[in-house]
């Protein structure tokens, strides 16, 4: 049979797949994103039915998606926003760091991995999946709520910490001198701050540019700009998440919100596609092994990060049952997790690294989203419930005290 065409019968049928999995899981009311995982975890390396040709196209699928999902983030605020929510959460992003990073690290070592391996392992545990995030906020129809700026700022936080990071750990799995490292990470910092001033200071012209009466216009413009942007950022050593959520934030108003309605549908197929590619690329059978370890990593994963949504969200004045939301929000982890267990097993940190990392990645992406859905009634019983009693009982004292 010929390439295209069993390209186009694969892509066929995983489309269609994704969207009989969606049906389903609307039917049912749980997010989809735990049954993307599980077809990719079929079709993938040492799954039922291997793909053959069409795997290379997912890939960079996939890495549209990411992009999109952060796009239409940024989208939803501004440059001033952004930066009052980053300089206010600066705290919640170091809690963040020490709290996460740290079991990775620990474990690593205790393990008897080295100091090389525990540099990857707490980068692994450190990263909340911005794309699963995104979704689940959005599949949630929590954007708008308040404590959801404070996720979207430990976010960046994580992607500028990743900026910096993943220069450093690659210097150290290559093993080159400290001046050469020390240039990486200056490239990496000087090209986020570039857009970041680009973005604050100049946001009305590229709207300007940006502009257009006709919507096919708008889209390819939006679009090609993300994408040129993302590129950009992913050769300077940053990630190309962090450019995509930056052209976001330079949009703002009526702009973004035509450009929020086109781009919806693409981020929602390319999305898709995204969580089928972390499932092909995981062999369940290498994951056993080590599955015991990665589900009490994961165990751990899930306090530290509800704790550091609670004390983020508590700090910005948020209810408690915004904190509790903001904890579940950045439980899940993907893509960056994912990048950094690849670059240290490459690189031959530690062979049993790739599994446990991808283990450990693949519970808390899966129950992430279903934890975050199963969780909301009980969140607004639990939180919201009784702060309205007590209020009530307050006002019924007042009355009485004042008759």
């Amino acid at each position: 049979m010929h390439e295209i065409a069993i390209i186009f019968l694969e892509l066929g049928g995983i489309i269609l797949g994704l969207g009989v999995i969606g049906s389903f899981a609307l039917r049912v009311g749980i997010s989809p994103i735990p049954l993307y995982l599980l077809a990719g975890l079929a079709f993938g390396h040492g799954g039922l039915v291997p793909l053959a040709t069409s795997e290379e196209f997912i890939h960079t699928a996939s890495e549209i998606g990411v992009i999109l999902l952060l796009l239409t983030l940024g989208l939803e605020y501004n440059a001033d926003e952004l930066m009052t929510s980053l300089k206010g959460n600066a705290r919640g992003g170091i809690v963040d760091l020490v709290l996460n990073a740290a079991p990775g690290a620990i474990v690593a070592l205790l393990l008897g991995w080295g100091w090389v391996a525990a540099v990857a392992m707490a980068g692994v545990t450190y990263a909340t999946s911005s794309g699963i995030t995104a979704k689940v906020l959005s599949d949630l129809g929590w954007v708008g709520n308040r404590e959801t700026p404070v996720v979207l700022s430990l976010l960046v936080f994580e992607d500028l910490t990743m900026a910096m990071y993943l220069p450093i750990l690659t210097a150290i799995l290559a093993g080159v001198s400290f001046a050469t490292g020390a240039m990486t990470v200056a490239i990496a910092l000087a090209t986020v701050t570039v857009v970041l001033v680009v973005s604050l200071k100049f946001g009305k012209y590229i709207e300007a540019f940006v502009k257009s009466p006709n919507s096919e216009v708008l889209l390819l413009k939006v679009f090609g700009l993300t994408l040129l942007v993302a590129g950009i950022a992913q050769e300077l050593q940053v990630s190309a998440a962090v450019g995509a959520f930056l052209v976001g934030i330079a949009l703002s108003g009526e702009l973004a919100h035509e450009a929020q309605a086109l781009l919806a549908p693409l981020r929602d197929l390319f999305a898709a596609v995204f969580f089928v590619f972390f499932g092909l690329n995981t062999n369940p059978a290498s994951i056993l092994p080590m599955a015991g370890i990665a589900v009490a990593l994961a165990l751990v994963s899930i306090i530290t990060k509800v704790l550091t949504g609670h004390y983020a969200a508590k700090r910005a004045g948020i209810g408690r049952a915004g904190r509790a939301r903001a904890g579940v929000a950045l439980v899940p982890r993907g893509e960056f997790n994912i990048v950094i267990a690849g670059l240290a097993v490459a690189a031959g940190a530690h062979p049993d690294l790739g599994p446990l990392a991808a283990g450990y990645v693949l519970i808390l992406a899966a129950f992430g989203p279903l934890s975050a859905r199963m969780l909301q009634p009980v969140i607004t019983a639990l939180a919201d419930h009784p702060e309205e009693k007590l209020i009530a009982i307050f006002r019924m004292r007042r009355s009485s005290a004042q008759e």
